[in-house]
């Protein structure tokens, strides 16, 4: 097929996506397998070979990227239920004066943020941010734009998070380079975003809390007997250093042999993650006196409601390999290159404009980065890691009415 065609066939495509979740409200998960369909047969994609591609896409995603989701919702909800997160949000809040509260709650949700799904941090945080602004009688606009600021960075930068995961899986880029390169921007952007604009918007909004609409948002933690602070600290930031210590020995060349290898190893995504897994198992479980068929029913309350995104992320996967199996992703992928449009920017501009029209930042990652993938081939790390943040950023971008985040 010409390219032309080929072209027409992803806008019709990721037109139907957007057009089955924005208009008809169909599941994302739905509308991605729909759209995967629509644009294969548009692009003269035989029935065989688009069922193929489909299923292969999605099975070699949900088994790299699925396995990790699956432990870092564990490591959260362990995190969560055993009062670990209270104890670092306590801690944080009860050594900050009031006029550093703001960067507290930035400081708050960047931590909590790193083990925890979007969603998740704001239920958590919503409390604490409606507490803090009743009682140092300050606009919650205040406190509350720094706390989302902190988590929306790390929901679009920070791996083990579905969508930097699915960016890194489809560019093929290093985890914990990313990972750096994902802190390295994450700070400076919640700062700006978070407490600096947060104050200007006070200005605007200047409404203080009101308690009685947390209802019973505020409830005690399962388990009596709370972690140390160091302890939840430990856990948030255990994966965090052992995948940029692999990263550290990969760059300096000494992951070969030895200590070096033996960092490496443990450093790999799915080995760190494990290896955290187990530590909170046994810290903000066991040695709390949770017993062995407690930790077991919380792990297992813990995986239902990622459901929905491991179908997503795994129909993302699906949609990816449609793209460059029926030659889609390397006819765009050329169109831009021929256009001399930098790669970053084209890689945020096409996450931002599918972003803005479904409203559903895992959606804009899978989309961008099957499009951006035949455009790695050749790139640094440094470059593919770096492509991998612009995605994410464009993925959080102007947060809106068809978000439910937004609301």
């Amino acid at each position: 097929m010409s390219a032309a065609g080929l072209v027409v066939a992803a806008l019709v495509g990721i037109a139907s996506i957007i057009v089955l979740i924005v208009w008809f409200k169909v599941h994302p998960f739905l509308a991605l397998m729909a759209g995967s369909g629509v644009m294969a047969l548009c692009a003269g994609v035989s029935y065989t070979e688009m069922f193929s591609s489909f299923t292969t896409g999605l099975g070699s995603t949900l088994s790299g990227v699925g396995l990790l989701i699956v432990l870092g919702t564990i490591i959260g909800a362990l995190l969560t239920s055993s009062g670990g997160s209270d104890v670092i949000v306590d801690a944080i809040l009860a050594k900050t004066p009031v006029k550093r509260l703001p960067w507290a709650l930035a400081l708050v949700a960047f931590i909590i943020g790193i083990p925890l799904f979007f969603e998740v941090g704001v239920v958590i945080l919503i409390p604490v941010v409606m507490a803090a602004a009743h009682r140092a009688k300050l606009p919650v606009v205040l406190l509350g734009i720094p706390a989302l600021a902190g988590l929306s960075a790390l929901h679009g930068l920070i791996p083990p998070h579905p969508g930097p995961l699915i960016a890194i899986e489809a560019l093929g880029a290093n985890l914990g380079l990313t990972l750096g390169f994902g802190l390295i921007v994450a700070i400076p952007c919640v700062a700006i975003a978070g407490p600096l604009l947060g104050k200007v918007m006070a200005k605007w909004v200047p409404i203080e809390a009101n308690m009685g609409l947390l209802g019973d948002a505020v409830s005690a933690p399962q388990d009596s007997k709370k972690p140390h602070f160091w302890v939840a600290i430990l856990v948030v930031l255990l994966p965090v250093v052992l995948m940029l210590a692999a990263t550290v020995v990969e760059l300096l060349g000494v992951d070969g042999a030895g200590v070096g290898a033996a960092i490496a190893f443990v450093g790999t995504p799915l080995i760190a993650l494990s290896i955290t897994t187990v530590a909170a198992m046994f810290l903000l479980g066991y040695g709390l006196g949770s017993s062995a068929g407690e930790v077991s029913k919380r792990i297992g309350a813990s995986l239902g409601p990622i459901a929905s995104i491991l179908l997503i992320v795994g129909a993302g996967g699906g949609f990816k390999q449609t793209l460059v199996d029926s030659g889609i992703a390397d006819t765009i992928a050329g169109g831009i290159t021929q256009m001399g449009l930098p790669l970053l920017l084209a890689a945020w501009l096409v996450s931002v404009l599918i972003r803005l029209a479904t409203g559903s930042a895992t959606v804009a990652t899978v989309t961008a980065s099957g499009i951006m993938a035949p455009l790695v081939q050749g790139l640094a790390p440094t470059e593919a890691a770096l492509m991998v943040l612009a995605i994410g950023a464009g993925s959080v971008f102007l947060s809106h009415v068809n978000d439910a985040g937004f609301w």
